[in-house]
């Protein structure tokens, strides 16, 4: 729906200078510390978050979370105790090796992340879109990192996929383009029922070294606050470490002004797995309906429900060949699921816990009439529906 906005689907596996370019070989790492008691590892700066969670552990240098940790003897989340070594750099990137000898064989690199794969393809966006600054490129794809202590679910993974978008403008826009992308993510949340109660804009403090500007939007997760959105003004770092690594000029000419200079790049990037986590914590529940009759229902919005629709014949010998046929026709239009076994009722109860907006039930009305019951699943409600204006009423409902 963006003007100006281009898709790319990016290589997982890029030359190694792409890293090197970019920074992540030299000095993307994690602080890690090791338990003498029980030798198990963790990160310090998480070590700080859980003990207090009014301690900003970004803004500490590695000196600093040694001494906090040390001062406040900080217990091992595994045995109990606080004796610890000193902190060390632990690289994140995944190495593997290309080649078919091991004397031929050279180092590469899964991405750590999608933005750099937007990075090296903006020439070519450019100029195959004729794209006028300010454009966009997006992309989403999966990343992989080396996490030592991945937890809390899905939160942190060593594979996991990524929405990133990354505007390219002219110096003196970028504050602006900034400010707009880091509200935009808020209201992006809220339009897909995360309450705003639950979320909190995150500035950075400690800016990365490429960073002009900095803020994360956090969602409160049962485990504490979460970092689902990163949006960074990260100036022109990105494509003059390109130009220098690859020899190729990175500059955009602006015909307006018979300038050149190498554009400025506004990222917004949103981690896909744990918004999908903070919509399962949100919306998945437990809910009473009688005094002896319990349920458990996934109230996700329907236009982002997986499965849009449950079709179930009453009665699978009698029915079963109508609910295929409707069953066949809407799934022309929409994700349908067919279900024949077990009691209506317990075929309900299923369906609502995995976030099924609509139930259509096909029974002996829908061989004589042509009519169906659809029921609601937030509600239970059913309405009584011909078969002819299903697609109509779901269309509408499902937007």
């Amino acid at each position: 729906m963006r003007e100006n906005s281009y898709e790319v689907d990016a290589d997982i596996l890029m030359n190694p200078r792409v890293w090197e370019a970019s920074g992540h070989l030299s000095g993307f790492t994690d602080p890690l510390l090791d338990c003498k008691e029980c030798k198990t590892r963790h990160r310090a700066d998480n070590l700080i978050q859980d003990y207090d969670a009014s301690v900003n552990a970004d803004a500490m240098t590695q000196e600093e979370m040694v001494s906090f940790i040390r001062e406040k003897q900080i217990p091992c989340p595994v045995c109990g105790k606080s004796n610890f070594t000193d902190i060390r750099q632990f690289n994140l990137m995944f190495e593997t090796k290309r080649g078919v000898t091991d004397d031929s064989t050279s180092r590469i690199f899964l991405r750590p992340e999608n933005a750099q794969g937007e990075y090296v393809n903006y020439l070519n966006v450019m100029r195959s879109m004729r794209a006028k600054l300010p454009f966009s490129i997006g992309q989403i794809g999966k990343a992989f990192r080396n996490e030592i202590t991945p937890k809390n679910f899905t939160f942190r993974t060593i594979e996991f996929e990524q929405m990133e978008f990354q505007t390219f403008c002219k110096e003196g826009d970028d504050s602006e383009l900034y400010q707009y992308y880091k509200e935009y993510g808020k209201k992006f949340f809220e339009s897909l029922g995360l309450p705003a109660e639950k979320l909190r804009f995150h500035d950075h403090e400690k800016l990365a070294h490429y960073a002009k500007e900095a803020c994360d939007i956090e969602y409160q997760f049962p485990f504490g606050w979460g970092e689902i959105n990163g949006t960074h003004n990260r100036t022109n770092f990105d494509l003059s470490r390109h130009q220098e690594y690859s020899g190729k000029s990175m500059e955009y000419f602006d015909e307006a002004t018979k300038e050149k200079y190498i554009p400025y790049i506004i990222e917004s990037t949103y981690g896909l797995d744990r918004i999908v986590l903070a919509l399962l914590f949100e919306g998945l529940h437990e809910e009473k309906i009688s005094d002896t009759d319990t349920r458990i229902v996934f109230n996700i919005k329907p236009s982002l429900a997986p499965v849009k629709v449950n079709v179930l014949p009453l009665m699978k010998k009698k029915h079963a060949d109508k609910a295929r046929e409707i069953y066949q026709r809407l799934s022309k239009y929409f994700m349908v699921q067919y279900e024949e076994s077990g009691s209506i009722g317990k075929r309900y109860r299923r369906g609502d816990a995995i976030g099924i907006p609509y139930a259509i039930t096909v029974d002996d009305a829908t061989l004589e009439q042509e009519t169906v019951t659809v029921r609601d699943r937030d509600t239970m409600e059913q309405e009584i529906m011909s078969v002819e204006g299903l697609v109509e009423f779901l269309r509408r409902n499902l937007e």
